[in-house]
């Protein structure tokens, strides 16, 4: 049997969709498993166990509901048995029917369910992980008992003494604001004498950890990654760190996933939704003052600025990694 699988297109996601992976393999142990990722993230199946081949996808070389039909067509020659889309997008539904695959499977979300040879109801209030891994039970009629969101970085790691700080996020309502980062990073070093702390983040998000940075009087305390890493090699920085303390992102889904000591600082996000899935090692913090936490929007439509980020109580944050930093 030949199953393909449409990962979702943000980072967090995916990591998080790597129990669906795992289920497809227990139910199918023998099958051939390929995946379509976006381009952008296609370094970080190397470490998703139990994929066969990659087919990256990119909306620049695919332009519309046009580029993606091509894009699927090209893969009919591989006679694909099972198709899981695991976006919600109509696009994605087109994907998966010009694959030719013999059964279509997804959620039956934005008009797609003629696509589709096998639509279901998504389930309500349920985590992320548990959404994808019900796809596959309702498909299946099997029961999921070992949901495992794990990445695996295949380089022995020997500990160092760094915190790796996240202080961004795709959404600018999930993003520590500028003056309340350049405070906590203060506190962090007066706090931490002898630990050393690597800030990191993607190409674009290098002026704002350069802004956090700029004064800082302690600056051999600190080493700037911005824009110096790939997925995977911010994978293996991550699981040499002592602790992550990061924002809600996909940064924090990675930590989580290769059993770093991870704290989530959450606003605008829904942690019973969205938090990283496995409960050992997190520490999930919220300030909790406001009526509107969590939003769930991308941006602050009340305040402008991140107001449920600045209000989360830095002493908790602190006795949150001095926790951590004792048995690391």
């Amino acid at each position: 049997m030949k199953i393909l699988v449409r990962l979702p297109n943000w980072l967090g996601d995916v990591v998080m969709s790597t129990a669906f992976v795992n289920g497809v393999r227990q139910v199918y142990p023998d099958a051939q498993l390929d995946v379509i990722i976006k381009k952008e993230l296609s370094s970080i199946t190397s470490l998703i166990p139990g994929i066969h081949l990659v087919h990256p996808f990119a909306k620049q070389e695919h332009n519309g509901l046009s580029g993606v039909y091509r894009f699927g067509k090209k893969l009919r020659a591989e006679k694909y048995d099972l198709f899981f889309c695991l976006p919600d997008s109509l696009s994605s539904a087109v994907m998966a029917w010009a694959t030719g695959a013999k059964k279509r499977i997804g959620f039956g979300k934005e008009g797609r369910f003629f696509l589709l040879t096998n639509s279901y109801k998504k389930p309500a209030n349920l985590h992320r992980v548990d959404e994808y891994v019900s796809l596959l039970e309702q498909f299946t009629g099997k029961k999921i008992t070992e949901r495992v969101v794990r990445l695996e970085v295949k380089e022995q790691m020997q500990k160092t003494d760094l915190v790796v700080l996240n202080f961004n996020s795709e959404a600018v309502s999930r993003r520590m604001p500028l003056d309340s980062g350049k405070h906590l990073i203060n506190t962090l070093t007066h706090t931490f004498k002898n630990i050393k702390f690597a800030l990191v983040g993607s190409p674009k998000e290098k002026e704002y950890i350069d802004e956090l940075l700029a004064g800082e009087g302690n600056a051999d305390r600190f080493e700037n990654y911005a824009g110096k890493t790939s997925l995977d090699s911010l994978c293996v920085l991550m699981a040499s760190a002592k602790a992550v303390l990061t924002t809600d992102s996909g940064p924090a889904h990675l930590a989580n996933s290769l059993g770093v000591p991870t704290i989530v600082l959450f606003g605008a996000g829904n942690e019973h939704n969205t938090a990283p899935y496995n409960k050992q090692h997190l520490n999930i913090i919220r300030a909790g003052k406001l009526e509107c936490e969590p939003c769930v929007r991308n941006t602050c439509k009340l305040y402008g600025i991140p107001k449920c980020m600045q209000l989360i109580d830095e002493m908790e944050i602190t006795n949150a990694l001095d926790t951590y930093l004792k048995y690391a």
